[in-house]
């Protein structure tokens, strides 16, 4: 049987009942950290953008609300706006084995679709377990390092896939429709790295496009529109496509044992994940050992090989970042800004930083490199080491094996709740917040996801 169709019933047998409560509760803590990205990445100049564009060209007093915003959109534009928004802080979840990052493709699509099917929190739930489980699949199938040497993202590509089944269940779809929505999909999915060389957005609109394609694959296929079932294994299909090594056994391979939601990694930074272990090294040296920027002779950062070229390569274009884009994809950026500020968070990935001749000047002495030893458990384990010399001749060093976040090394319900204050509190009222922390704890409960919604939108 074609994996599509495998697929399809294994989503069709999920039912809320059968699923163990660690696993809702993880998909709960997702679902809130999803939130707090959305709301607040509503207010990037990238989402003011998106919000133009739905302005001029669509009724934005309609619909389904744009979060953090007045705005109301159709569907799949909603879906756009959300996905794209929350990816913009580089503070969304993120998966390891797969280096993808699920939630901003798949909830925004499951949202979307549950206001209009009038779903309810058990149904969303379900839904975004599945998404989660396909897309991240997917991502490992791919090999990571293959499907990035091919030029593609693969929150971009293997995320159309996981919002287009989340959308699908949601809409009550048969195993039929799920598998053609899958097909569809196929066709949406896309999402080049070319956004490394000068710091576009199009990384960003990656998860949002992924999303809106989605919910399209699902629709399109509940009214018995077609896409192939072999869009998988396929000899045209996607694994063989964007990928020179993909092994497709693996999406199906150990399929909810454990669910990968279970797997799935919280950002503290507010950058990309191969600079999340350097900072955490990087803050604990300067912590600990109460160093300043002028003690610091000299930084070497250890970095993954998958991601060296993303955040080390080209150094020249690492060390001048012109825009946030770029700061959130250089080290040395991110390795500065650590050391000075004590922290990598949205303050410190600001244009001012990025023009400061304080942090430029610290960005030189900080040096990338390639290191076999933190190599050999890659990508069950995400190691990073940093290495800090000083000026009068002494010398600290830092390894971690699990960035903070990893499940591993988990945050807290506490901290991601403090998380989502943080990043929500300047949209909504603290009323607001406490209203949508409180409706995703008790998810569950909740009748119709068009209430929870309706809180998201800002005052």
């Amino acid at each position: 049987m074609e994996i599509a169709r495998k697929v399809a019933r294994l989503t069709q047998d999920l039912k809320y009942a059968a699923i163990d409560p660690s696993v809702l509760d993880r998909t709960k803590y997702l679902l809130l950290d999803y939130m707090g990205v959305a709301v607040r990445g509503s207010q990037t100049d990238s989402s003011h953008m998106i919000q133009r564009f739905l302005s001029a060209n669509h009724d934005t007093s309609r619909g389904i609300p744009v979060i953090g915003t007045r705005m109301r959109a159709e569907a799949s534009f909603a879906a756009m706006a959300n996905g794209t928004g929350a990816h913009s802080l580089e503070l969304d979840d993120v998966v390891n084995a797969a280096s993808l990052h699920p939630a901003v493709t798949i909830i925004p699509a499951a949202l979307s679709a549950g206001c209009l099917a009038g779903c309810s929190g058990r149904e969303l739930l379900e839904s975004i377990i599945a998404g989660y489980e396909l897309a991240i699949k997917l991502g490992v199938a791919l090999n990571p390092a293959a499907h990035y040497g091919r030029g593609f993202h693969p929150t971009a590509t293997c995320g159309t896939f996981g919002a287009a089944l989340a959308a699908a269940g949601i809409l009550k779809l048969d195993a039929d429709k799920i598998a053609r929505a899958l097909g569809i999909a196929g066709s949406q999915a896309s999402g080049s790295m070319e956004f490394l060389t000068d710091g576009s957005f199009t990384k960003r609109f990656h998860a949002g496009w992924a999303a809106h394609a989605g919910l399209i694959a699902a629709l399109l296929a509940r009214e018995g529109f077609t896409g192939p079932t072999s869009i998988f294994e396929g000899r045209f299909g996607f694994l063989h496509a964007y990928s020179p090594v993909s092994d497709p056994d693996k999406v199906l391979a150990g399929w909810g044992e454990p669910y990968e939601v279970m797997k799935t990694s919280i950002k503290p930074h507010a950058c990309c994940r191969y600079k999340q272990g350097p900072i955490d090294c990087i803050l604990q040296i300067v912590r600990e050992n109460r160093l300043t920027e002028n003690d610091i002779e000299k930084v070497v950062v250890s970095v993954l090989k998958a991601g060296f070229a993303i955040v080390s390569e080209p150094r020249e274009h690492k060390l001048n970042p012109r825009t946030i884009v770029d700061a959130q994809f250089s080290m040395p950026f991110g390795a500065a800004v650590a050391i000075i500020y004590g922290r990598a968070f949205l303050d410190q990935y600001c244009m001012e930083n990025i023009s400061s001749p304080r942090v430029r000047e610290l960005m030189r002495r900080v040096i990338c490199v390639e290191n076999q030893e933190i190599e050999k458990e890659f990508p069950a384990k995400w190691p990073a080491q940093v290495e800090i010399t000083t000026r009068d001749g002494r010398s600290f060093r830092s390894a971690v094996e699990h960035p903070k976040g990893d499940p591993e090394n988990p945050l807290s319900w506490d901290e991601i709740i403090e998380k989502f204050f943080t990043l929500a509190s300047s949209v909504l009222s603290k009323e607001q917040c406490g209203a949508v922390v409180d409706r995703v704890r008790a998810i569950e409960e909740e009748p119709n996801v068009n209430r929870l919604m309706e809180i998201l939108a800002a005052g």
